[in-house]
Formats: C-alpha cells, sequence, structure tokens
C-alpha cells in the first residue's frame, strides 16, 4: 500500500513539472510570437507615412539627378589608364545610386505621382518615365547638374585628363545633391525619404573628401 501511494506521488510530481514546463515554454513561445510582431510592425511605420510636396519633389529631382551620375561613372569606367582609386570611386557611386533610383520610383508609384512633373531637355531617358524628356528646365537648371557640352567633354578626355575631370564635375554635382537632399531633410515629411535624403547627405560629403584628396594626388 505505502509503495502504491509512493509511485502515486512520484507520478503526480512528473506530471506536474511538464506541465509546469509545457505552460512555460507556451508563455516564452507566445513573448515571441508577440516581440516578433512588435519588431514587424516596428519596421513597417518606418517606410510608412504621409507625404507632402516635398517629398514628390525630392524623388522627382533625385532621379535624373542619381541616373546622370551613374552616366558619368560608365564614361568614366568604359576607359583605359585610369588610375584605379579613380575607377573604384565611380563603382562606389553606381553601386551606391542605382538602388536609391529604385526606390525613390517606387514611391513615386505609391505616391500615384509620374517620375517627372517637369519634362527636361538632355537627350536621356530616365529610368521610369516613359516618354524621352524633351521640353521644359533643361538638366542644367537642376543643382550640379552636367550640360550636355560636359559630359561630351567628359566622353572626350583620356588617361589623367580624364580622371581629372570626372572628379571635378563630380564633386559640383555631389553638392548640388546635398543641397537638394538638405532641402528634403528640412521640409520633407515621409521618414523613409528624409532618412534617405540624410544618407545621402552623409556619403557624398565623404565622397566629396575622397574626390579632393584625389584631385591632389593624380
Amino acid at each position: 500500500m505505502k509503495k502504491s501511494l509512493a509511485i502515486s506521488a512520484a507520478s503526480a510530481a512528473v506530471l506536474l513539472a511538464l506541465t509546469a514546463c509545457g505552460s512555460s515554454d507556451t508563455d516564452q513561445a507566445t513573448d515571441t510570437t508577440a516581440a516578433s510582431a512588435t519588431m514587424t510592425s516596428a519596421s513597417a511605420e518606418a517606410g510608412t507615412g504621409e507625404h507632402n510636396d516635398a517629398d514628390v519633389a525630392f524623388a522627382q529631382g533625385m532621379i535624373p539627378h542619381h541616373t546622370q551620375a551613374i552616366e558619368m561613372s560608365d564614361t568614366l569606367l568604359a576607359k583605359e589608364g585610369i588610375d584605379p582609386r579613380v575607377t573604384a570611386l565611380a563603382e562606389q557611386i553606381k553601386s551606391a545610386q542605382t538602388p536609391e533610383i529604385e526606390q525613390l520610383n517606387a514611391w513615386l508609384a505609391e505616391w500615384g505621382q509620374s517620375a517627372s512633373s517637369t519634362p527636361m531637355s538632355s537627350g536621356m531617358d530616365m529610368p521610369g518615365m516613359s516618354t524621352p524628356m524633351s521640353t521644359g528646365m533643361s538638366m542644367p537648371d537642376m543643382e550640379g547638374m552636367m550640360s550636355p557640352e560636359d559630359m561630351q567633354a567628359l566622353a572626350n578626355a583620356q588617361g589623367v585628363d580624364a580622371a581629372r575631370l570626372f572628379l571635378t564635375q563630380m564633386i559640383e554635382h555631389h553638392r548640388g545633391a546635398i543641397a537638394m537632399a538638405q532641402t528634403e531633410v528640412d521640409t520633407g515629411q515621409y521618414p523613409a525619404a528624409v532618412q534617405m535624403a540624410q544618407n545621402i547627405i552623409d556619403t557624398q560629403q565623404k565622397e566629396i573628401t575622397t574626390m579632393e584628396e584625389l584631385l591632389s594626388s593624380l
């Protein structure tokens, strides 16, 4: 009888321990799920929010601005005899600005806006645009943009002269982008767009410093 009671007591203890453990695991899984849901919600909120006219203008202006920087980089990268430090910088500019163009186009589509509210005469078709920009404000009217003559000069230059011209032009180009991005930081409303603008300011200011150092050493 005593042996039977002892076994029953032991079984009850094991059952209680298993129940407690199961309850603890369930609570932990519930807590983890809740924490994950909270993090997902917080992440989603970072890309949401109301946008204003400044956000739209930032996206519409930065797309052609970035596109020209990529064209300038491609022009340099197609040349031979360029200092490897300069070609590395051109690759860096391309890798940073290409995904930003994609994101800017995505925001404009989300906001029901076209990639450009004002056509421009540049001879270039910008990503996301259904028709070439052929009338209205010319690209040099945008801050830091190169004129067709500037782009042709870069295309014609070779060797060290090409590297120097690229750096000189890109410094001016970056300063224009920083000014545009600062306007977005100051007046924009869409959180993710303001964050991108601040990143452009930080990244391109560092690249300007690098380019000035390269110019002095070529």
